[in-house]
């Protein structure tokens, strides 16, 4: 990466990405199923063993197999870290300085007010060691240092770059992206903290509920925060995972759906964005 601004700031450095896929398809006829499993990293020898990633994805192919659907009504949705990223792309959105400057985020008013429980902390920082963000220097040549995104669940700031922070009268913090055109607000390495409970001990206190493994569509609107995707994973029975569910649909509204959220123990620096297993009490399934 280089940089030379009309500003006077020439900088540059160097970064590297390495990456390991597979993807596997179980059963036969009309009942196949598919999983995949991957890892990306700055550094090839922080790569997970291919032979693990290729047993991953087959295991998780086979544990789909015969999937029946999810009684319609209100449960509690817990998401795997492979999905509860998610959650974190969606208020990466919403706390973007752009969103808050049009008016079109529904966190525009929540500055400074609590958005989740007290136990949920998200920080970014883009200059954590070998993080697939990290950075020197932004797409406006400032220097980012790690911001508190939301602290004790309050939120704490915008995601700004020089142009967006003059029309809120705020000051940049450095997180001007840049890709085909001009810079604009983004995050680096955004992580939700891990709770104290593992996923077994979380689901084992739900006793009855919904494992999401899988997210398909885009249904989050930032403007309303409504919340709708189509899903599948495994219905959680007696505490532990039962058998495996598809063809359904888990919906909310984001802002509800934030404050009822638990985060468990199982943190991975896997990605720029990383999340532990997330348990959302009061989500409305739509199967049956």
């Amino acid at each position: 990466m280089v940089l030379a601004t009309s500003g006077g700031f020439v900088g540059s450095y160097l970064t590297s990405r390495f990456s390991l896929s597979a993807s596997a398809i179980a059963g036969a006829g009309t009942a196949m199923e598919r999983d995949y499993d991957y890892a990306m990293r700055t550094h090839r020898a922080d790569l997970t063993d291919p032979a693990t990633i290729g047993r991953n994805a087959g295991e998780r192919a086979v544990r789909r197999l015969n999937p029946v659907s999810y009684a319609t009504g209100r449960t509690t949705v817990v998401f795997d870290p492979r999905v509860a990223t998610g959650f974190l792309g969606s208020l990466a959105g919403a706390v973007n300085g752009a969103s808050i400057a049009r008016k079109t985020s529904f966190l525009r008013e929540k500055l400074g007010t609590a958005i989740f429980p007290t136990s949920i902390n998200v920080t970014d920082d883009p200059m954590r060691p070998r993080g697939l963000a990290s950075r020197l220097f932004d797409g406006e040549g400032v220097r980012p240092e790690p911001l508190e995104i939301v602290k004790d669940g309050v939120l704490q700031t915008w995601f700004l770059d020089s142009a967006t922070a003059r029309e809120l009268g705020l000051e940049t913090n450095g997180r001007a992206s840049r890709g085909g055109g001009n810079p604009s607000p983004g995050s680096t390495n955004l992580t939700m903290a891990p709770g104290e409970q593992s996923p077994g001990d979380l689901m084992a206190s739900i006793g009855e509920g919904l494992y999401v493994t899988e997210m398909i569509g885009h249904g989050a609107n930032l403007l309303t925060g409504d919340y709708s995707r189509g899903a599948a994973g495994f219905a959680i029975r007696d505490g532990k995972l039962a058998e495996p569910v598809s063809e359904i649909t888990v919906a909310g509204n984001l802002a509800d759906m934030f404050l009822n959220l638990v985060a468990a123990s199982d943190l991975e620096y896997r990605f720029s964005v990383n999340a532990p297993t997330l348990a959302v009490e009061g989500m409305t399934v739509a199967g049956q």
